[in-house]
């Protein structure tokens, strides 16, 4: 039998590096994670090649001593953790820092040359400490302001095996370049600046004041558009063990993106890639958005350190929630709240490749005859028809009509009631798809079917028509799905919450399962794949009953969708002044209702301002 022995701790750190520092990424993410646990008020960052050839991190924060630098290089040496969490009755949970188990500096210095730099306020000198892969290089005085300047050379470069594996700089620098935002986003209350260099020359990429309001921080960041095309998140929560509180921004589902690299998620304080909150955002959204599109938005959750463990992977990327169902239902009905007062509004202003389709019209030149063109306006004459060649008789020219074939009326002018009105009052409808208003400040299109969509669906909702689609229809003879034995048992727990739904189900055998009765609005679902789905769904976000009856309640919502769209009113048909202005006028009072079912715009806005610039008058 092969000999058991204990492994050098050089090889140990480099086996553990593997979890923690995959990537330059990783190694920025937890050196500025130092940085903001120091208490930094401003953190700097610099980049070369990507973070391939060099990591740079300087902050203000409280810096340290020599005999706690040369503490901090070995594994598993922490200064975040209070002694009452690290007894044997010590509660690892309740840690608030971002950084707690002490690998990441120790794990970087045995795959890179780590050079650290650091002062305490109150030292009259620093110190600085070089190790190379391991291996310890300087230990000596340094001069530098109170702070800590850590630096990452070579990563990788006497491990070719996991070298190989590294992109390409662009690649590794978009990587780096997310950690930051993400980590600003979540502290406004400090400084950031990131900076590259390349070709001898240093750029500044990021550029962020301490101080700034979390609507700022995250529109500077984002974009600069988030700001008129979002709504604040404000809702709060009692849970057994204290507060849970959802804030943030969310942007209008006619304001999207065609992926989810714009979504920016945070568990108390600390930027987080969760499967479960991704799930929520995307069942908020489900109504409101198309499959191929996703939200782009900013949340933050804070929740009592007791009800989140954050212990679950080295890189502290993914949590796991205590009550993982109440955290997925907070967040939909947090986001679904927002968005019902903000509402009526679409994605503001025209497309603007659809107003870089209009031309202007050819100017005449001047001393162009006009004699043909206003032979044909005011004569009646066909231009089209063939004209007399030279020598032959010239047909006797028709007398001009008596009045013009045509007259403009003025339109009814805006009244003060209706200047109050943000879609306007009706003008007319074009191609009997799409109404024309007119308002206080510009013309509004409308889709007649989209609009109608949505104002259907909220009807039913408020009617309380999904109470109504959540009663049973029971099955003449039941239907046997035969499903793994794990699977089996997930339903079985989560049946009394799904009987709720209408989904009537119980165990038959070891493997499979009975569906007795299904939901009224799904009378024609494929039993197999509904129960698969939910399966699939209780073992992604656990607990079992309340997450797959969420799943469930989704899916009545596209059923309600289905309907309003069936029972609205249909592109081609021709309306009414009076059914056009009902019909704004419910569209302004009706959450939501500036986008269809599907997240298609319901309206958009053309300023005064743009019209008069199609017309060269501005």
């Amino acid at each position: 039998m092969p000999e058991i022995r204990r492994l050098p701790s050089s090889l140990v750190n480099r086996i553990a590096a593997g979890e923690v520092v995959e990537r330059p990424a990783a190694a920025l993410k937890e050196l500025v994670e130092n940085a903001i646990d120091a208490g930094a008020r401003r953190i700097g960052v610099v980049l070369a090649d990507g973070g391939l050839s060099r990591i740079e991190v300087v902050d203000d924060g409280c810096g340290m001593s020599p005999e706690a630098m040369a503490l901090a290089l070995e594994r598993h040496a922490t200064s975040k953790l209070p002694d009452s969490l690290i007894g044997p009755e010590g509660a690892i949970e309740l840690v608030t820092t971002l950084g707690f188990r002490g690998e990441a500096l120790p794990s970087i210095a045995s795959v890179a040359r780590l050079t650290i730099e650091s002062r305490e306020s109150e030292a009259t000198e620093g110190w600085r400490r070089v190790v190379d892969h391991g291996g310890l290089l300087a230990d000596e005085p340094a001069a530098l302001p109170s702070g800590t300047r850590v630096r990452v050379e070579e990563l990788f470069a006497k491990v070719p095996a996991r070298r190989k594996f590294l992109r390409s700089p662009r690649s590794e620098y978009a990587a780096c370049l997310d950690v930051v935002r993400r980590l600003a986003m979540a502290r406004p209350d400090i400084a950031f600046t990131l900076e590259t260099l390349g070709d001898g020359a240093k750029r500044t990429v990021l550029s962020l004041q301490a101080g700034e309001e979390m609507a700022t921080r995250v529109a500077r960041i984002i974009a600069h558009e988030i700001k008129d095309n979002s709504v604040p998140i404000e809702l709060v929560r009692e849970t057994p063990h204290g507060v849970m509180r959802l804030t943030g921004v969310a942007g209008l589902p006619t304001w999207n993106r065609g992926v989810a690299d714009h979504q920016y998620l945070f568990v108390n304080g600390r930027p987080v890639k969760d499967r479960l909150l991704v799930g929520a955002v995307r069942g908020a959204y489900a109504d409101m958005l198309a499959r191929d599109r996703h939200a782009v938005l900013a949340l933050f959750l804070e929740l009592p350190p007791q009800d989140v463990d954050v212990n679950v992977h080295p890189a502290k990327t993914e949590v796991r929630f205590r009550d993982s169902a109440g955290v997925r239902g907070f967040i939909v009905s947090g986001l679904r709240q927002a968005l019902a007062t903000g509402d009526r509004r679409s994605a503001q202003g025209p497309d603007r490749a659809a107003m870089a389709r209009w031309q202007a019209e050819p100017v005449a030149h001047a001393g162009a005859p006009m004699t043909p063109l206003l032979e044909s306006v005011f004569t009646g004459r066909d231009l089209s028809a063939p004209q007399p060649r030279v020598g032959e008789a010239r047909p006797t020219w028709p007398t001009p009509l008596a009045q013009p074939q045509g007259r403009a009326e003025e339109a009814a002018p805006i009244s003060a009631e209706a200047q109050a009105y943000p879609l306007g009052i009706a003008r007319g409808q074009v191609a009997n798809t799409y109404i024309v208003a007119e308002a206080a400040d510009g013309l509004v299109l409308v889709d007649q079917h989209a609009a109608h969509e949505r104002l259907v669906l909220e009807r039913l909702r408020a009617a309380g028509a999904d109470e109504g689609m959540r009663r049973s229809q029971a099955l003449l003879s039941p239907d046997v799905v035969e499903m793994d034995e794990v699977d089996c048992d997930r339903l079985e727990d989560a049946a009394e919450g799904l009987a709720r739904y209408g989904l009537v189900i119980e165990r038959f055998g070891p493997s499979a399962l009975l569906v007795r009765a299904l939901p009224s609005a799904l009378p024609k679902a494929d039993s197999a794949a509904l129960l698969r789905d939910l399966a699939d769904d209780i073992a992604q976000h656990g607990k079992q009953e309340d997450s797959g009856a969420l799943l469930l309640a989704e899916r009545l919502e596209l059923v309600m969708a289905t309907m309003a769209c069936h029972g609205s009113v249909r592109a081609g048909r021709t309306l009414s002044v009076a059914e056009m202005n009902a019909l704004l006028r419910e569209m302004e009072a009706t959450p939501r209702s500036g986008q269809c079912n599907h997240g298609r715009p319901t309206w958009v806005k053309l300023s005064m301002e743009d019209v008069e610039k199609l017309f060269g008058r501005h």
